[in-house]
């Protein structure tokens, strides 16, 4: 059974006084509960998210699974754009420009009879006074702080012509959600207009294929299991406050998230003070813990930050997954070598290192090393990252992947001086956006941190001066 509903001021809904997210998600409760559904999918259309995202946090017994569809879940992410502004600029000078104008938007600037159609439909549904209170409402939606409590699987549906929000968004709303997938497909915004086929497929893949909400190779064949875990937790909250420490903890998961979303990684569980998180292939959790690593360099750098160092273990084996989780002696070794390693350091298992072999990382043995809960010392390698280790992947190899127009902007105004919350102010994005665009540059051009970013942008004659 398929439920479409119209949002309120919209359409049958008639005229409204409230927006507020507690009185929308009454209105999905409502519908619900006439149909009798004990459990469903929650499919959130563009001007959807945040609601969505809200009730899908606040209810993760009924929901089952969530999509988002090229949506966010803070509107300045992707109202704050000039050609955001320009069209919000219509509302009060020209309604109809302004409903044909968005009509494209979502359609496409191609369309013809078809986004004319719709704009006709806007408005007959809604009037610009309520379309006015709507937007000002939603201008104020900000669920950031929710995206890491989601418990349903979650896909992030882009299409690529959608300019409202930008690609960006999409890639920063699917790194903070915990095991969420970003899909990316042709065509513009709504999931009703472009290749609806293609669309179809997304939508049938994703809600068909509850399996595969688990880490892909948990199942089968070996898993390299990654925990994180955050210096003095305690002592941080005792010496800055909740508030300040809450900060810190919300950028250690920005930064982890960015790096697991560039490298292929599955969020587990947040543990608290860290993130569990499994790969498929050795290699690249190896990677993730150093792009990680060399991003919280960058981070401390800032000005005004509170420090932020982590210690992170490794480990490869065959957990067991149950209940979207995984258990066993595999897991709790990475546990416990993340315990044993120092702030700023990674330390692996003899096994990822094996694993790993070939592929231009550098491990330091550090001995055998008694660890809590295990009868024989285990081996244990301390996995080089930072600019003053000797060896390591080459920091001037070209790269793998071309850099995006986004990427390339970003490390121009990096290597230019700016810091994160500079460029996130400069390109209108949020500072986590701004952090995976570093971690997938830094990873791309081979880069261990901002002084080999700058000089390859330098030697690629990428450099924008901060105040240019």
């Amino acid at each position: 059974m398929v439920v479409l509903y119209d949002n309120r001021g919209v359409g049958l809904s008639g005229g409204v006084a409230d927006w507020s997210f507690e009185t929308q998600m009454l209105d999905i409760d409502a519908v619900v509960d006439h149909l009798g559904l004990s459990g469903f999918d929650l499919i959130a259309p563009p001007l959807g998210g945040p609601v969505a995202i809200a009730y899908a946090a606040g209810h993760p017994e009924r929901v089952s699974h969530l999509l988002l569809w090229s949506t966010w879940a803070r509107t300045a992410d992707a109202l704050g754009s000039p050609q955001a502004q320009a069209l919000l600029a219509l509302l009060d000078k020209d309604w109809e420009v302004l409903t044909e104008t968005m009509a494209h938007v979502v359609f496409g600037w191609s369309a013809g009879p078809e986004a004319h159609e719709a704009a006709v439909a806007i408005r007959e549904s809604v009037s610009r006074e309520l379309t006015r209170e709507y937007i000002e409402a939603l201008l104020k939606a900000d669920v950031v702080d929710l995206l890491g409590q989601l418990q349903p699987p979650t896909l992030v549906v882009h299409c690529r012509e959608s300019v409202l929000p930008a690609l960006d968004v999409a890639q920063g709303l699917a790194s903070r959600i915990p095991d969420a997938r970003l899909v990316v497909l042709e065509g513009s915004s709504a999931p009703w207009a472009g290749d609806m086929e293609a669309n179809a497929r997304a939508l049938e893949e994703f809600l068909g294929d509850v399996e595969d909400t688990a880490p892909p190779a948990a199942a089968s064949g070996p898993v390299t299991i990654l925990f994180t875990d955050i210096e003095g937790s305690t002592t941080l909250t005792q010496q800055f406050g909740d508030a300040r420490a809450q900060e810190v903890l919300r950028a250690h998961n920005a930064v982890v998230r960015a790096a697991l979303t560039t490298h292929g990684g599955s969020e587990t569980k947040h543990t608290g003070d860290g993130i569990m998180a499994s790969f498929p292939l050795a290699s690249s959790a190896v990677a993730c813990a150093i792009a990680i690593q060399r991003a919280l360099v960058d981070h401390a750098a800032e000005p005004g930050q509170a420090p932020l160092r982590v210690r992170i273990g490794l480990n490869a084996g065959e957990p067991v997954a149950e209940d979207q989780d995984l258990f066993g002696t595999a897991v709790q070794l990475a546990r416990r070598i993340c315990d044993a390693a120092r702030a700023g350091e990674i330390l692996a298992s003899e096994v990822v290192r094996a694993l790993s072999e070939g592929k231009e990382f550098v491990f330091a043995d550090q001995g055998r090393r008694a660890l809590k809960g295990f009868d024989q010392p285990v081996r244990l390698y301390r996995v080089e990252w930072s600019d003053s280790h000797v060896g390591g992947p080459p920091a001037s190899k070209e790269p793998a992947t071309t850099l995006t127009a986004r990427e390339t902007e970003v490390l121009s105004l990096l290597a230019g001086g700016c810091s994160g919350k500079e460029i996130a102010a400069r390109l209108t994005v949020s500072l986590s956006t701004v952090q995976r665009h570093i971690s997938n540059i830094y990873a791309k051009i081979g880069a261990r941190g901002r002084v080999e970013a700058a000089a390859y942008a330098i030697k690629h004659g990428l450099v924008q001066p901060r105040d240019s």
